[in-house]
């Protein structure tokens, strides 16, 4: 159980993280792009690298997180690129500035809040994504 959550909800330090996160874009997107959607919680999970099951333990929060918000009705989005930002040196200061050892990576991130929008009708999954077996 190595995963930690950090929980950011000041909408400035959401705006810093978000600007932080589009830097890791791997095309060049809009400057007033937010990656994070104007959502007014931002959960950094992270994980102990020292863990054989860091990768696996943190996406397992990070999808107990999104549905765990879907069940009391609050909107969510899992959000890449924590990786890449606790791998730099910004992030490793983060680290040990929130007193968590350097060990630990970004798995991902949820951005919650209440959509002010209907969610548009899911696509229909490839014909091959599910296989059955006798």
């Amino acid at each position: 159980q190595s995963p930690k959550i950090v929980v950011i909800q000041n909408p400035e330090t959401i705006k810093e993280f978000s600007a932080w996160n589009r830097s890791y874009f791997p095309i060049d997107v809009p400057e007033d792009m937010d990656p994070f959607y104007g959502a007014k919680t931002l959960l950094i999970v992270l994980a102990d690298s020292e863990r054989p099951t860091y990768v696996e333990d943190g996406s397992s929060v990070l999808a107990v997180l999104v549905n765990a918000a879907h069940a009391v009705g609050v909107g969510s989005c899992w959000i890449h690129r924590a990786r890449e930002e606790f791998a730099s040196d910004k992030g490793k200061e983060l680290l040990k500035e929130w007193g968590i050892p350097e060990t630990y990576e970004g798995i991902g991130h949820v951005v919650l809040g209440y959509p002010d929008m209907d969610a548009p009708e899911p696509l229909p999954r490839k014909e091959d994504y599910i296989h059955y077996v006798d």
